[in-house]
């Protein structure tokens, strides 16, 4: 079994970059490559050699820094087989749900679109940790940009069929504050939701990370997860809907917030 080490860092204005290192064999993974300087910056100060990268959808602030940090590392680049000729620098297009080794590390790739079509979430089942790029955020999930409301709330579902609920979850961005404000909108009795926008409100105040988080957090805590919750349906005021219907409104509610 590898012995991991995760390193998280800011990248652009709220991106997040993120180094996977297998300590037994030297393996290094970037989780996208927001852009190229934090990156190369944090693989010196780490002491590692950057080996692969792992795309997890096409928008240029996952992506713009793919290039030249490839040319500087030599990085294998990997990306979702939709869109692998649009990001450019891919060397291995990657298919839903066709798991894949590098070096001694495990990965499952799982389509979850709705924020793009060619969104894929990695799970790596060894370290029991999840990067879910702009799918599944802290408190929220992605703005839908190419897909609709019944994509995203099925890629969420997926997540949740999938993922155990101790997964370590690692997102695309620092959002959990304003997603925190807006679900006691829609989830207003829910106190460990409240403590949380307390506790998230301090690490904010003090510069500090949200992320990552875990599958059961987000499903304790989470209106986007919890449609089929009799609170959140009543706080809507749409006792009985489908969750669907229901996942729908908050996001309408969230883009307009």
């Amino acid at each position: 079994m590898p012995h991991f080490q995760i390193h998280q860092f800011n990248c652009l204005q709220d991106n997040f970059g993120v180094l996977v290192h297998n300590e037994d064999d030297g393996t290094t993974l970037a989780i996208d490559v927001p852009e190229a300087g934090p990156v190369l910056e944090a693989l010196s100060a780490k002491g590692w050699t950057l080996s692969d990268i792992l795309i997890t959808h096409h928008h240029a602030d996952h992506v713009q820094g793919v290039a030249e940090v490839k040319e500087k590392t030599g990085a294998r680049v990997y990306a979702p087989a939709q869109s692998a000729t649009r990001i450019g620098s891919v060397d291995t297009a990657v298919q839903d749900g066709e798991a894949f080794q590098i070096g001694e590390i495990s990965i499952l790739p799982i389509a979850t679109p709705g924020h793009t079509l060619d969104q894929i979430s990695y799970y790596l089942p060894q370290a029991n940790v999840a990067f879910t790029g702009d799918t599944l955020f802290a408190l929220g999930c992605g703005r839908i940009f190419e897909g609709d409301a019944g994509m995203m709330w099925s890629s969420l579902e997926r997540l949740v069929r999938e993922l155990p609920s101790d997964t370590t979850i690692y997102c695309g961005h620092e959002y959990t504050l304003a997603n925190a404000k807006f679900a006691v909108t829609v989830d207003p009795e829910n106190q460990a939701l409240r403590a949380r926008l307390q506790e998230i409100t301090q690490l904010r105040s003090a510069d500090a990370p949200t992320l990552p988080t875990t599958m059961a957090l987000e499903l304790e805590t989470n209106p986007f997860l919890r449609p089929q919750d009799p609170a959140v349906q009543k706080a809507l005021d749409m006792t009985g809907a489908a969750p669907q219907a229901v996942f729908a409104e908050i996001r309408r509610r969230k883009d307009n917030f």
